[in-house]
């Protein structure tokens, strides 16, 4: 390979997946803006609403607690908690409940061991030593021309794209779990649930994006690993 080439398959490859994945955050942040600006007419609060969705599911050693930041809302599996931004916490709007029990949606995911969480949680850290060294396994492989080495970068920069896949029934199932949960209640309008889903339709797309982006960036990788080799 030499020193100085124009990388065309990130071109080609990446950079329409993060442009369109740039459009999809657009997209979602400007929805969860809308339907933040409509209130809900029961007047239940995010927080409220959590903790709802945990007791109804038996569920009474996660607490929820505010945090700072906008779209910073989730649930931690190793303290128990479902941290939910300000304008979720303490918002009464669309959006926010529908948030706030989309996290709650995840704490009754792990107490009922749903198994991509399992498999999501139990793989993480590997994840990120494998991402972490990938590069470097690749390019002292390319360096040494070592075939083992690099079959073992691509592998390990793999990974990533296997975590996102595994997050996407995680997510979509946590939604789903939302949209039954305010349902079931009877807190929300059908026009107010239309709303909702389309806050967590938004969110779920970012996911389906870093999939995309995760597996248009591991195609590029083994295309230009190829192309080495012929050379």
């Amino acid at each position: 390979m030499p020193l100085f080439f124009i990388d065309y398959w990130y071109i080609v490859l990446v950079v329409p997946v993060l442009i369109l994945s740039l459009i999809i955050q657009a997209v979602m942040k400007s929805t969860y803006r809308k339907y933040s600006a409509v209130r809900a007419h029961a007047g239940c609060t995010g927080a409220e609403m959590a903790r709802r969705v945990l007791k109804e599911n038996g569920i009474y050693e996660v607490n929820v607690v505010p945090i700072e930041g906008e779209l910073s809302d989730h649930y931690d599996p190793r303290s128990r908690v479902i941290r939910l931004s300000r304008n979720v916490y303490d918002g009464n709007s669309v959006a926010a409940l529908g948030v706030a029990c989309h996290e709650a949606g995840h704490a009754v995911q792990h107490a009922q061991a749903y198994f991509p969480l399992t498999a999501r949680n139990a793989i993480a850290p590997v994840v990120n030593f494998c991402s972490g060294i990938s590069w470097f396994v690749l390019i002292l492989g390319i360096f040494m021309q070592y075939e083992f080495m690099i079959n073992l970068g691509i592998l390990l920069f793999a990974s990533a794209a296997v975590f996102q896949l595994i997050t996407l029934p995680v997510e979509f199932n946590a939604s789903r779990r939302a949209i039954s949960a305010l349902r079931k209640s009877g807190l929300l309008s059908e026009e107010e649930l239309g709303g909702t889903k389309k806050v967590l339709t938004a969110a779920a797309m970012t996911y389906v994006a870093a999939l995309a982006t995760s597996i248009a960036s591991l195609i590029r990788v083994i295309l230009l690993t190829r192309n080495n080799r012929r050379e």
